[in-house]
């Protein structure tokens, strides 16, 4: 394994076990973050995105997300393994997920919420709309991968900004389906999900699973091809 993969393996597994912990520590009872809300979630992952990208990006490049690879490798300008660097953040995003179980265990076992519990891990839309929510989520990629695109030619640069970047995701785009835009970020946990012994727990809602995984690749895409064109 390369130190490359491996990095993307460390990064989502830190993104995964600070954004997901901070889900918990908002969702489950007795937390002392109980009930603290949408900003404390999104300035979170924000800053869980840029502790993240910032520990990686020197080995990785810091994409710590399937469909940011891909629409890097679809703009050329990444030239690494796509299948390694997929494998080692759906494995990374696995492994954050079950060490979140393991630290907020206690507050799993007293919760009696069973969509709390699967909300912790997974995406789920607060309306379910097939249209609605595949175009939330392929915006919110749309926007995450054209700004990562394109913060390098800005006056600041590197995690600083695309940290800043989820967060306004989050607060504005976010509020229908939990702003997955991370395909490891939502199927490697609720992989986990399913797995984990944890009590009292609800199905991993299978069903709309694909969206979380196909809608960002589509945005992905999209933007790098909008790169591609402007670059010209």
């Amino acid at each position: 394994m390369g130190k490359d993969i491996l990095f993307e393996f460390i990064g989502t597994a830190i993104l995964i076990v600070l954004g997901e912990s901070i889900n918990a520590n908002v969702s489950l009872k007795k937390t002392f973050g109980n009930a603290s809300g949408w900003i404390v979630i999104t300035v979170g992952w924000g800053l869980a995105v840029f502790v993240a990208a910032y520990i990686s990006a020197p080995y990785s490049g810091a994409h710590l997300n399937p469909a940011l690879t891909l629409g890097l490798a679809a703009t050329g300008l990444f030239k690494g393994s796509i299948a390694g660097y997929i494998a080692a953040q759906m494995l990374g995003a696995i492994t954050g997920a079950c060490l979140v179980f393991l630290m907020y265990k206690p507050h799993f076992d007293i919760e009696e919420n069973a969509d709390a519990k699967l909300g912790i891990f997974a995406t789920s839309p607060a309306i379910p709309s097939l249209f609605s929510n595949f175009l939330s989520e392929f915006i919110g990629t749309f926007l995450l991968v054209f700004g990562v695109l394109m913060v390098g030619g800005a006056q600041i640069d590197g995690p600083l900004p695309v940290g800043l970047l989820i967060v306004v995701i989050g607060m504005s785009i976010g509020g229908s389906t939990g702003y997955a835009i991370n395909p490891a970020r939502d199927l490697g946990p609720r992989i986990a999900h399913a797995l984990l012994p944890i009590k009292g727990k609800r199905d991993s809602n299978w069903q709309y699973s694909w969206l979380p995984v196909v809608a960002p690749i589509c945005g992905a895409l999209a933007a790098a091809g909008l790169f591609l064109v402007i670059s010209d």
